[in-house]
């Protein structure tokens, strides 16, 4: 029994699931591109037993090759892939059988796909192995490409504060909200919610725990692939971005927001892709969080420069090959490794809590594809039975030692947990990585 009303979900055996919960209106018709609106409470019973939709997007599977490395590893089989909807704002829940006189820690994952793909629900992702270890694991659907990050003067005009972008985020808070709102009737602790994501995912971390709009119910993040040499993809200016989105309504052919709206989402989508591959390297990485003077007062690299961030406990890493060229590239060498470096250096030179560095270099096997970006997602979420590889016995073990790294965080702020071998918080004196190999 939630504060809107009850919801049923499925004893999976040890622990329940509840998929699916509308955390926010769907955003259609005058409500596409507004911030997110509170749901109402409703009568009878939510059925929360199967998962719903995602959000508009293309997926590889819907664009590229068989063989290209996304489809094979994540996207092979429409078992996990729903259909879309611009009413997609949910969220999912699960619990372990909880005993009443203990509140259990809660983490909510936030999915990657460069703001512009994927969902809370992904093949490899589970609560299974959270539960396993008393945490309460949420994932979330959040909007995204040019639902979720359009930035246009219409929409300026309209909004009482001159602002517009965001969404995506806005979405966000609204989720991390209704779980604040709501944790406890799933045995949660509201006071102990850990924020955690990879690649946009943890870029929207970064924006998370850099928003005042967050308050204080993040008590601890981990950033996964996530922190970007510099800022650009995972936050801008507005009027950095202003000029794509002029364009972009133009090639439309509406001549009015309303007319904007009124487009099929169907038709967005594809004149979105359209116009984002005629210049990929130019135009790709436009539909992002900007600081809009209202969630984010500045970039996030300036507010993290500034110290005007929250100070929390984080982990933060990256992969040995995150988004870089085979074999040629070593370690150190890909593109987020400098920048968990900078963070961590940054975070001590702020004082307060600590941060704990990591570096994934496992190849995984049955590809020279090596430790990718997002390889690690297998391993953190304890998946490694739904992906063709040939596992061998370390992986699993690997996965068993980051898991019980990461849930040790979620409980503690601390990553180091009974019988786990130590690792210790980075400091300049002492620039600890823990390898996971």
């Amino acid at each position: 029994m939630t504060k809107k009303g009850r919801i049923l979900g499925e004893d999976a055996g040890g622990y329940k699931v509840f998929r699916s919960i509308a955390y926010a209106k769907a955003p259609t018709g005058e409500l596409r591109w507004k911030r997110p609106q509170e749901t109402e409470p409703w009568e009878g019973v939510y059925d929360a037993t199967l998962f719903k939709t995602r959000c508009p997007q293309r997926l590889p599977q819907e664009y590229a090759p068989p063989e290209d490395l996304y489809n094979r590893e994540f996207y092979n089989t429409y078992d996990f892939i729903p259909a879309r909807s611009e009413d997609s704002l949910h969220l999912s829940i699960w619990t372990p059988d909880c005993r009443p006189e203990k509140k259990y820690p809660v983490a909510v994952w936030i999915h990657g796909g460069g703001f512009g793909s994927g969902f809370g629900f992904e093949k490899e992702f589970d609560g299974a192995a959270y539960c396993q270890r008393d945490v309460i694991l949420v994932t979330i659907n959040y909007r995204l490409g040019i639902f979720g990050f359009f930035v246009h003067p219409w929409l300026c005009a309209e909004d009482e504060h001159g602002a517009c972008g965001n969404y995506g985020i806005y979405d966000q808070v609204a989720a991390l909200n209704w779980v604040y709102e709501n944790i406890e009737a799933f045995g949660g602790d509201p006071e102990n919610i850990t924020v955690f994501g990879q690649s946009a995912g943890g870029a929207s971390v970064r924006a998370l725990v850099s928003s005042p709009l967050t308050g204080n119910k993040i008590k601890r993040a981990i950033i996964q692939s996530g922190i970007f040499p510099s800022s650009g993809f995972d936050c801008s200016k507005p009027e950095d971005v202003m000029p794509y989105g002029i364009e972009f309504a133009e090639r439309t052919g509406a001549g009015s927001l309303e007319e904007l709206r009124a487009l099929p989402w169907e038709k967005l989508v594809e004149l979105y892709w359209e116009y984002c591959l005629e210049k990929p390297e130019e135009r790709m990485g436009w539909c992002h969080p900007v600081a809009d003077g209202i969630l984010l007062e500045d970039t996030v690299d300036e507010l993290l420069k500034q110290g005007r961030i929250k100070d929390i406990p984080y982990i933060v890493g990256s992969n040995a090959d995150d988004l870089v060229e085979m074999p040629e590239k070593t370690k150190g060498k890909n593109m987020f490794y400098d920048g968990c470096i900078r963070w961590c250096e940054d975070r001590e030179e702020a004082g307060g809590c600590p941060s704990w560095l990591y570096y994934f270099t496992r190849r995984l096997p049955g590809s020279e594809d090596g430790a990718f970006h997002s390889a690690e997602l297998w391993y953190m979420f304890g998946t490694l039975k739904r992906c063709w590889r040939p596992m061998e016995a370390h992986d699993y073990a690997l996965s068993t030692k980051m898991l019980d790294y990461w849930t040790s965080f979620m409980k503690y702020g601390n990553p180091n947990g009974e019988g786990e071998e130590e690792w210790p918080a980075y400091t300049k004196e002492h620039p600890y990585m823990k390898e996971f190999f």
